[in-house]
């Protein structure tokens, strides 16, 4: 979960909302330093062709971004372990219509990645999964509850867990 933002991102994003009012020229208030051993992970701003996920193009961009990362040590030879935690809100906008909704994916991930390019993801928590080929239909979610998430080294996305929920971010700037 770079962020426990999936799919288009690859990557991992965890997040809260907090939005207030205040002078525009206000700073932000500081985050205080990751705890030892973690590292900041932001999210990058990304952008998806009308088709891929939604009907129509979207354009996605951390507006929280506390992600932290912890390499943890590799399970077997060529297997890389991470471990991502932290606030991630993610502003998905129709690049058509302007609509836009903040996907509050405050997960965390337990991320292991394979030589091949292959990831399979332990999760707890929200997190923004953009599905092409998987078990579920194309489209961008919130997916939250207990639960892993297997991709192959092609990109298809495989969700399955005791506790699933999914809400399609689509659904909400259509």
């Amino acid at each position: 979960m770079r962020t426990i933002a999936l799919g288009a991102l690859g990557t991992a994003c965890a997040a809260v909302v907090m939005l207030g009012s205040g002078p525009a020229s206000a700073a932000p208030a500081a985050s205080p330093p990751p705890a030892p051993g973690w590292a900041p992970a932001p999210s990058a701003p990304w952008d998806v062709a009308a088709g891929e996920r939604c009907a129509f193009a979207i354009h996605g961009e951390p507006i929280v971004d506390e992600v932290v990362r912890r390499e943890l040590p590799s399970p077997a030879k060529g297997v890389t372990r991470n471990a991502y935690r932290g606030d991630l809100v993610v502003r998905v906008t129709n690049k058509e219509t302007g609509a836009h909704y903040d996907a509050d994916v405050s997960g965390s991930a337990l991320v292991d990645v394979y030589a091949s390019g292959a990831q399979f993801w332990r999760v707890a928590g929200p997190v923004l999964v953009g599905v092409g080929d998987g078990n579920l239909a194309r489209g961008m979610y919130v997916v939250d509850g207990v639960y892993t998430i297997g991709i192959s080294p092609t990109g298809t996305k495989t969700v399955s867990g005791p506790v699933v929920a999914t809400d399609s971010v689509c659904a909400h700037i259509d």
